[in-house]
């Protein structure tokens, strides 16, 4: 039995059409099963607004505040969200992922 779909379509995976392990089901996959669509994009929405708050309100690290290893605070901060922005774009791509 072929299943047809229209073409432009993607098709919608189920857990139960992915392979199993060993016999028994993929367990990681039942327990990520449970996130709605919508608790995940707002999880998502959150993770991705996060950096825009955080450097945009300028007044929070414009101030004096404690040097790292000799960089002023207002530079190391900002350099700290790069990777910080990486991860959480990652973590957003995984769950709105289909």
């Amino acid at each position: 039995m072929s299943r047809r779909r229209r073409r432009g379509t993607r098709p919608r995976w189920r857990a139960r059409d992915l392979p199993e392990t060993s016999g028994k089901p993929n367990a990681l996959v039942g327990q990520l099963c449970h996130v709605t669509s919508n608790t995940a994009r707002a999880i998502a929405g959150g993770c991705l607004a996060a950096p825009f708050v955080a450097l945009l309100w300028v007044p929070f690290y414009a101030g004096g505040g404690p040097s790292l290893a000799g960089v002023p605070f207002f530079y190391w901060y900002q350099m700290l969200w790069v990777p910080l922005s990486v991860l959480l774009m990652f973590i957003a791509y995984l769950l709105l992922r289909r």
